[in-house]
């Protein structure tokens, strides 16, 4: 009892210090320095749930839904029409080309035929609603890595047909492990000392911005989130149309795992609810049996479409409390601690959530300069902003391709040179 007693008064005492700190940082907002206490707080107390293995059942198809089995999307052009508009789409663009050698947002990599991801979307939001006369709007969450630069980039999309709404993530100190205590009030006020704590943050950011409220003024109900590069998640009328009739507050695309997947997370069923696993979350006793496709076949493509309202008032009750992820790092030779969350796992605090079993088409990231020459090789087309595979090919599965160290970045890839990869075609 004394131990725990200890422990205890040791936890606050870190907490007051470091609340004291961090009430000094005048580079983050109010809203923002109760967002990382909180989760702080959530940290420290070690309130992280135990997965209990013997708990964990294969959810049926009434939980996740395949793909075919869903109806057909209206056919009547005003009918699709009053269900786009009750569509938002929100795209991750926190993250910086960093890994493929380059220094602005990821969004801005030219994809093919000289568009960028960001050019893409853009264009297959436009063709929509120019196809139904909906007005279907673009939200982009940048971090405070992005945002300077995107803000530029969108204004030569002032001409388009679609309302483009931008909005920062959270930005946390990052925190010195010695201490306890704030990077950012020891000097290092620069970028180095913060960090964007995840995509978990996307709904208390969307609220905490005022687009939130924006949105809901419109009448909008849904928003599709999705990670910028993947070039597989366009707007889908079926899964909208499955979604607002049956209610669900939130719905996770998953599609088969293959031996390229299988540290993603999955979907199971436990105590009643359904439930995103990571495979942080899993025994060491039972990671091979996670990572083998034949009990867990499914993983989460992070495509998540989620009731406004909804989040509106988990929000508001301060109710979203999602697994805490610890993600170590270095800074300048200090060891520091950034706590981050995924918004996958929010899916277990919504009502009547499911998952959709969707084709693999509908995961297609570019993590590397490898996905870019599968998408700029003959596999694929690009038609009306959408990168669509060549009917021609009849195995299902995308051939695996790794380049040497010396194409992993996109000048180098580029380079003249090296134009000859580009004319092979894909076996």
């Amino acid at each position: 009892m004394a131990a725990a007693a200890a422990a205890a008064v040791s936890v606050d005492e870190k907490l007051d210090k470091l609340r004291a700190e961090v009430a000094k940082l005048d580079q983050i907002s109010e809203n923002e320095k109760s967002g990382f206490l909180s989760l702080v707080s959530r940290y420290l107390s070690g309130e992280a749930e135990q997965i209990e293995w013997s708990k964990i059942q294969t959810p049926t198809d009434e939980v996740v839904v395949p793909y075919d089995t869903l109806a057909s999307p209206p056919e009547d052009l005003e009918e699709t029409k009053k269900l786009l508009d009750k569509l938002v789409v929100l795209k991750l663009n926190g993250g910086l080309g960093t890994t493929m050698g380059c220094t602005g947002p990821k969004s801005v990599i030219e994809v093919r035929n000289g568009f960028t991801f960001l050019d893409l979307i853009v264009i297959q939001i436009e063709s929509l609603n120019k196809k139904y006369g909906c007005s279907v709007p673009l939200l982009l969450m940048n971090s405070f890595n992005t945002h300077d630069d995107t803000q530029k980039i969108v204004e030569k999309y002032s001409n388009s047909n679609i309302e483009i709404h931008t909005f920062n993530q959270s930005q946390y100190p990052r925190i010195v492990t010695e201490d306890f205590l704030p990077l950012p009030s020891k000097g290092n006020s620069g970028k180095d000392g913060w960090y964007p704590p995840g995509h978990g943050d996307v709904f208390p950011s969307l609220n905490n911005s005022g687009k939130l409220d924006i949105l809901l003024a419109q009448g909008k109900e849904y928003v599709f989130v999705a990670n910028s590069d993947n070039l597989g998640a366009i707007v889908d009328i079926k899964i909208l149309n499955h979604l607002i009739n049956n209610q669900n507050e939130y719905c996770m695309e998953v599609t088969p795992k293959t031996l390229a997947d299988v540290k993603g997370g999955t979907l199971i069923s436990y105590e009643g609810r359904v439930q995103l696993l990571e495979i942080a979350q899993v025994p060491d006793e039972h990671v091979n049996e996670f990572k083998s496709i034949e009990k867990f076949k499914i993983f989460n493509t992070n495509n998540l479409w989620v009731n406004l309202k909804a989040i509106k008032r988990l929000v508001e009750a301060e109710a979203l409390k999602m697994e805490i992820i610890p993600n170590p790092k270095e800074v300048d030779g200090v060891k520091v601690l950034q706590l981050e969350t995924a918004a996958g796992a929010a899916i277990r605090f919504f009502d009547k959530a499911i998952g959709i079993n969707v084709p693999r088409s509908r995961f297609l990231p570019v993590k590397a300069t490898s996905d870019l020459l599968l998408v700029q090789s003959d596999l694929y087309t690009l038609v009306d902003g959408f990168v669509i595979r060549n009917p021609a090919r009849a195995n299902p599965a995308n051939p695996s391709i790794e380049l040497g160290p010396e194409f992993k970045k996109v000048k180098q890839f580029v380079c003249q040179d090296n134009e000859d990869i580009f004319n092979n075609r894909v076996p």
